[in-house]
């Protein structure tokens, strides 16, 4: 085995680790020091190099940004549990009601809502599909319509801000966070504007699949009405400022903003006088599980990255990536063909902590602005979301949909909206102007940025130099 052949090997083993069934924190730390053994007795490297990692380590957790992970999370859980969803999708669906697709377009705009303030894929779509489903499929909705508008809806959280997927990415692209939050504002918009607009060239093509709700289950008119979507919209609106609005404003840190939301649904779910002791108890239990997974995961990658480039690893994909046909579009589209694929298999943080940081610098390298490169990789994954036979979404709907609604009603379901955020890919390629970040995003172009001067470990994280 020569030298130059470890790197490839490297990333090889890791494959073979995680298809053998090990869990993704212990297979990326067991990998990393499995070579670093194989380095150091090929003499390409010595101990005292792989002393950096302790203080990689208090690296992570004195890490600012990643300390909104567990706030947003719990903020989410919180709101799920206050019955949030559930008014507002019988709000929206009485506000709707007498149009056809009326309760689709009801679930997308609570869609959106949700996501602005859960920023949690899985709550929304359990929620909208333990709620909306069994309503659509009693009127007569088309079972695989009811579906894919729950799914591609759900999936919003994703990539709306205050999204954990965008806090994450700017965490590891090293930029801000609000710059990505800007940048992913009008491509989740018209993400939502969209599916709004397939719904409705589904009540011009097939009325009868998505029919009006009849008058006797419309309960509410006029003032009642009216007041009824006051009171179900304003808090919803009062924390999605509250979050969102004081970090675009630069009034607040990703952080602080996520502490607010968190304070924010604690007095929503008092105020409904549902923060009862269970209630609490189940949020704080699975934030402690989703923060300790998040920091296993980065200790893990930390690992991994720190002997990947002590036997130039780094150097070595670079290569790879650069020579590729194409130069930054060939870059781009391996690169989102590769994401989109290891999506079906991978957790979103393991995507985030093993290959956004290795693609970054390749990123930088070709001119790419990296707020950009950020916003189109999190479309891409929300897109293997929504995308048959393993897309996480579908899985979430599957286990809370009737048994009346098979697998197969939601894998066809979810086609028209999985072509809609392919050609919302392919948008953000073709007008990278979309993603409102920087002047030269604007103006010059994406890949149009000077690279004179350049070093790549500039741009990787501060524990992953």
């Amino acid at each position: 085995m020569t030298p130059e052949w470890l790197a490839p090997l490297m990333l090889l083993g890791l494959v073979a680790f995680l298809l053998l069934g090990y869990p993704v924190a212990f297979a990326l730390a067991a990998n990393g020091l499995l070579f670093a053994l194989a380095g150091m007795g090929l003499g390409l490297f010595g101990f005292d190099q792989l002393l950096a990692l302790p203080e990689r380590v208090f690296g992570i957790l004195g890490n600012g940004t990643l300390l909104a992970i567990p706030f947003f999370t719990f903020m989410g859980l919180v709101l799920e549990r206050s019955g949030m969803a559930e008014e507002l999708l019988d709000t929206m669906g009485q506000l709707f009601g007498a149009m056809r697709g009326g309760l689709a377009y009801a679930v997308v705009v609570v869609g959106a809502l949700l996501a602005a303030t859960t920023g949690v894929v899985a709550a929304s779509v359990i929620a909208m599909g333990l709620i909306s489903l069994p309503i659509m499929l009693r009127y007569g909705y088309d079972r695989r319509i009811a579906t894919g508008v729950i799914a591609a809806s759900g999936t919003l959280a994703q990539i709306i801000p205050p999204s954990l997927v965008l806090i994450v990415l700017a965490d590891q692209l090293a930029v801000s966070v609000g710059d990505m939050y800007r940048g992913a504002l009008l491509p989740s918009l018209l993400l939502a504007g969209a599916y709004l607009l397939f719904v409705f060239v589904l009540t011009v093509v097939r009325p009868a699949a998505v029919p009006a709700l009849p008058p006797a289950a419309r309960t509410l008119h006029g003032g009642a009405l009216a007041r009824r979507v006051l009171v179900s919209m304003l808090p919803p609106l009062a924390l999605i400022f509250l979050v969102l609005g004081t970090i675009l404003l630069s009034i607040a840190t990703p952080t602080e903003g996520g502490a607010m939301g968190a304070l924010g649904a604690l007095l929503l779910a008092w105020a409904k006088g549902r923060l009862r002791g269970p209630v609490l108890a189940q949020a704080l239990d699975s934030t402690a599980r989703l923060t300790s997974f998040v920091v296993f995961i980065l200790i893990g990658s930390t690992v991994f990255a720190l002997v990947f480039r002590l036997l130039d690893g780094d150097l070595w994909l670079e290569h790879l990536l650069t020579g590729l046909p194409g130069g930054a579009l060939g870059f781009l589209i391996v690169v989102s063909l590769v994401v989109f694929l290891l999506a079906f298999f991978l957790d979103f943080f393991e995507i985030a902590f093993i290959v956004v940081p290795l693609l970054a610098p390749v990123a930088h390298k070709l001119g790419i602005d990296l707020v950009w490169f950020g916003v189109l990789l999190g479309i891409n994954m929300q897109t293997s979301f929504l995308s048959p036979p393993f897309g996480f979404s579908l899985f979430y709907l599957r286990s809370v949909a009737p048994r009346t609604v098979s697998t197969a009603d939601i894998y066809r379901g979810v086609v028209p909206f999985l072509a809609i955020q392919v050609c919302m890919v392919g948008l953000v390629l073709a007008f990278p102007g979309l993603v409102l970040h920087a002047p030269e995003a604007v103006s010059g172009g994406v890949f149009e940025i000077p690279l004179e001067g350049l070093d790549t470990d500039d741009f990787l994280p501060p524990e992953w130099r």
